[in-house]
């Protein structure tokens, strides 16, 4: 288990029953291959937003059953020709697909966000359509099941946020909110600086926006975690090892004095066991409401 990019989409696990995996492997390929337009290689952001404008447009076009567009690369084609056949075949929504890429292009425009309202509804659009395709699979979409699912995505995005600060400001980004920043007297430009330091000890001000920001990311991998043990069977464990695997990344960060600028926080293979080992046990205890001053 990771929890980095899109690898904390269940692709093609082994627990996942056989007959879902094609879907699962069509929905990622999309998904992967859609952020990597707006993140990867050196396109200008104007070349970038003409393709994901194209993918949205063949998203459509698989949305009122017409045929993938001709115009699209031959690599795009094949994903998209997967993709249609999934959406028929499993009569999933277009809309959570549509929601992804309106993530994306965001993203090429978007370098930062005012306060934890706006990076919620980021994460509403960039994370929770995968939960929400992945119950529309396993046919649980019941108003508690969307709810529980969207929080545990939004967290594990916001459990990416934290480990990726230096990564995304390298980007010219910032996924932590600008009034937290202004909460403890820090700005983008010392959020720079001290990325391009690296140090070994960061400030403690540093220290407690990283906690506050990993506190609202348990809170919400807490506020979710119900579902992962109402699911049965394979969902259920599956996704228990991904809730477990947010928590553990958290727990490796405030063990690393909130410092992903000099060590990432990653999972590693002796980490596996113990995911498996407490995705059989208990839910963990119900959250306590989230602080700004003391996640």
């Amino acid at each position: 288990m990771a929890v980095d990019h899109y690898e904390n989409f269940p692709v093609a696990s082994i627990v996942l029953p056989a007959r879902l995996r094609p879907a699962v492997r069509a929905l990622y390929a999309f998904a992967r291959g859609a952020d990597d337009l707006a993140d990867e290689g050196d396109a200008p952001p104007a070349q970038r937003r003409a393709v994901l404008q194209a993918w949205r447009a063949a998203l459509q076009d698989i949305g009122c059953q017409r045929d993938v567009p001709a115009t699209l690369a031959p690599g795009h084609q094949l994903v998209f020709t997967r993709l249609a056949r999934i959406i028929a075949a499993h009569h999933l929504p277009i809309q959570p697909l549509l929601d992804l890429l309106s993530a994306f292009i965001q993203d090429l425009d978007t370098p930062y966000y005012p306060d934890e309202a706006a990076l919620m509804d980021y994460c509403q659009r960039s994370a929770n359509p995968v939960g929400r395709l992945m119950l529309h699979l396993f046919g649980a979409t019941g108003a508690q099941d969307l709810a529980q699912s969207d929080a545990i995505c939004s967290g594990l995005q916001r459990v990416n946020f934290c480990q990726d600060v230096a990564i995304d400001q390298a980007k010219g980004r910032c996924y932590i909110p600008l009034d937290c920043l202004a909460r403890h007297e820090q700005t983008l430009q010392s959020l720079g600086d001290l990325c391009a330091q690296a140090p070994q000890t960061v400030p403690a001000a540093w220290q407690a926006i990283l906690r506050e920001q990993a506190g609202q990311a348990r809170h919400l991998l807490l506020t979710g975690s119900p579902l992962a043990w109402r699911l049965p069977g394979r969902i259920g464990f599956e996704l228990r090892l991904v809730v477990h695997g947010g928590l553990r990344i958290l727990d490796k960060l405030a063990a690393g004095g909130y410092n992903p600028y000099a060590n990432r926080p990653i999972l590693g293979p002796r980490d596996r066991f113990l995911l498996c080992w407490r995705a059989i046990g208990p839910a963990p205890a119900a959250p306590a409401s989230p602080s700004h001053h003391d996640s």
